[in-house]
């Protein structure tokens, strides 16, 4: 997170330490009881339970059991928040250090990246821009596998991005068609399409769209999430290895 500034009386400038300087510096002794940790913790639980908007500096208090403004001594607001939820659910992320094809690399970051983003929805609502030392050092080991290949700056990033952008476009049409299932009470693909079956059918009787009714009469995979995401992984990667040659 950037720095903040403040005005001294003598009309000076004083950078305060960013977010993560002040993370690592040694806690005091006596430990504080309120710590950056302790927030990041609360602040997913109270997100993971009742959704990302639900996340807001009064709520956070109540959960910790501390005034409000007690967090604010702490983190400047909710872009803090954010910063410290996304940082401690991407710690999770990880592949061996042996791991060094570029390939490899990639494919297991995405694979850990759906199932993360599963487990926490709101993760899929934070900008990928959003920096933090946990999301630095995931994008490091892949920007880094990709450079081993001899590519010049500008394709090492665009590659990573293309996966990334996948990723994360993919398995949030994935949360959004779950949370769709579920605010209507249908359990499965199955009780899915027998709702919008009159949708469908009329559509169909239109005769417009022959190869969508295909899909909907041949498909053997329209339940299969794991295995349309992984083909579609693999279709990025394979486009990026014919691109660049690698």
């Amino acid at each position: 997170m950037a720095a903040r500034k403040q005005e001294e009386s003598d009309g000076s400038k004083v950078v305060e330490p960013s977010l993560w300087e002040r993370m690592e510096r040694p806690a005091p002794a006596p430990r504080a009881s309120l710590t950056l940790e302790r927030i990041a913790a609360a602040a997913v639980a109270i997100a993971d339970e009742e959704g990302g908007g639900a996340v807001t500096m009064r709520r956070l208090a109540t959960k910790l059991g501390v005034a409000p403004m007690a967090a604010y001594r702490h983190v400047a607001g909710k872009d803090d928040l954010w910063a410290l939820m996304i940082d401690r659910v991407s710690r999770q992320l990880a592949v061996p250090d042996d791991a060094t094809d570029w390939r490899e690399v990639l494919r297991s970051f995405a694979l850990q990246t759906r199932e993360l983003m599963l487990v926490h929805p709101w993760m899929g609502s934070i900008p990928l821009i959003s920096l933090t030392p946990s999301r630095m050092a995931v994008a490091e080991r892949q920007l880094a596998a990709l450079a081993a290949c001899d590519l010049d700056a500008d394709s090492v990033m665009a590659a990573f991005r293309a996966v990334g952008s996948y990723v994360h476009g993919s398995t949030q049409a994935e949360i959004v068609l779950r949370e769709f299932q579920e605010r209507h009470g249908w359990a499965g693909g199955d009780e899915t399409r027998q709702a919008l079956a009159p949708q469908m059918n009329y559509l169909m009787s239109t005769g417009r769209y022959p190869t969508y009714e295909r899909y909907a009469l041949e498909a053997a995979r329209k339940d299969d999430h794991t295995w349309a995401f992984e083909f579609g992984l693999d279709c990025v990667l394979d486009g990026i290895a014919q691109r660049l040659g690698i």
